[in-house]
């Protein structure tokens, strides 16, 4: 009996230990937003005012890795065909900064709200920056 005892109480103690060390590793380790790289924005929103129509505008959205570990952005898509990003394809250091541009190419008259969504190694795997403005009719000639 006392053996039965002495083994069932090694056995709890074993799981107890186990339990810790498990629960420290998953804390340090492993995906937790301390391990990855994150994005410090100058700005996520660009306003182009108004633009004329058939013109098009660039905006560039300056940012910063702010994590502990090279920031990859694997891709960055616009919401439409009109929205076309250009970011960089190395990976950026810990503290170093790097720039996205979006250039809009306004075809329809009237105002406008577009996104691109980049892809990367960041806390919920995304980002979204936003253009936005009023597009104007383009000038006539009236000869």
């Amino acid at each position: 009996m006392k053996r039965y005892l002495l083994l069932v109480l090694g056995l709890v103690m074993c799981s107890f230990v186990a339990t810790a060390q498990q629960t420290t590793s998953s804390q340090s380790g492993g995906n937790t937003s301390g391990n990855l790289a994150a994005f410090q924005w100058d700005k996520t929103v660009h306003d182009f005012g108004n633009i004329p129509q058939n013109q098009p505008v660039t905006a560039t959205f300056r940012f910063k890795n702010a994590g502990k570990i090279p920031l990859i952005i694997t891709s960055a898509m616009g919401s439409c065909g009109c929205t076309v990003p250009s970011w960089p394809r190395e990976p950026i250091a810990p503290g170093e900064s790097a720039e996205i541009k979006a250039t809009f190419n306004a075809a329809a008259v009237g105002a406008f709200n577009k996104t691109v969504t980049l892809t990367a190694n960041v806390e919920g795997g995304t980002a979204v920056l936003t253009l936005k403005g009023t597009v104007e009719p383009a000038p006539t000639n009236n000869n």
